[in-house]
């Protein structure tokens, strides 16, 4: 794994009225990560997506992506983003082919390029007989199918992953682990959000927890398992505690929302 930072955020606050949705967030996620971003429905995930992505401008704090900020250098920032929504917005007049072709040559990929990594990619998500149906047949799974394969076929240094796996089945499921690791490995990095966290303990490097709108742990799951347990005081027989899933870490976390 290299170690130069890719997404980096200081004071990120974003308020609506007087909402705050997330609030002083500051972090770090290095080349080759992949950082998994958790919490409760409504703590403040997709707004953080969407603020590092230039979606929503920052009530205030920065971000920066590869060493550009996100509002002041945004061409240059989303040149090397690629971002998957939770809900996918497609032209569904398009085949999935067309809509993969017309992304990759927004992104300037030379054609041959994009049909050789279109192909290898449909063919491990298994979409390749579809994919040259209009998209407006295609079910909610293969839906995000197609929208991974846009995403990734411009080779971003940093994807944007809202809820990547929902809606798959499990072999797709683990196919998609197996291409972001694929991903990392040569360099790319992955921020992603997951309800799943059983998925979150396979595939993600770090975690970061969010409960209404703050970050309230970071690190990896041995380093969240030590941190909670200092909470803790040891059982009277002097026994260690058991040790704990993320779920189990997450839950206790989270509790009061």
């Amino acid at each position: 794994m290299s170690w130069e930072m890719m997404i980096k955020t200081l004071s990120l606050t974003k308020y609506f009225g007087k909402l705050c949705a997330v609030e002083e967030l500051t972090l770090e996620v290095d080349a080759g990560e992949i950082f998994g971003f958790l919490g409760p429905n409504g703590a403040g995930k997709t707004t953080t997506i969407n603020m590092l992505t230039g979606l929503l401008r920052p009530t205030s704090g920065t971000a920066t992506l590869g060493g550009y900020d996100i509002q002041k250098q945004s061409l240059q920032a989303k040149a090397i983003l690629g971002l998957m929504p939770d809900t996918p917005q497609l032209y569904e007049a398009l085949s999935g082919r067309q809509f993969v072709r017309m992304i990759a040559d927004l992104y300037e990929v030379p054609p041959e390029q994009a049909e050789n990594e279109m192909s290898a990619l449909l063919e491990q998500l298994e979409l390749t007989d579809a994919a040259d149906h209009q998209i407006k047949g295609y079910s909610y799974g293969m839906q995000k199918k197609i929208l991974l394969i846009s995403v990734l076929v411009h080779h971003p240094r940093i994807l944007f992953l809202d809820e990547p796996t929902s809606g798959l089945d499990p072999r797709s499921a683990r196919t998609v682990r197996e291409i972001l690791h694929e991903r990392c490995k040569q360099g790319s990095t992955v921020f992603m959000t997951t309800h799943i966290l059983e998925i979150a303990e396979r595939i993600c490097d770090r975690v970061g927890i969010i409960s209404k709108g703050r970050l309230i742990a970071i690190g990896t799951l041995a380093e969240l398992q030590q941190k909670k347990q200092a909470y803790h005081e040891q059982p009277a027989d002097g026994s260690q505690h058991q040790t704990e899933t993320l779920e189990d870490i997450f839950l206790d976390l989270t509790a009061d929302a």
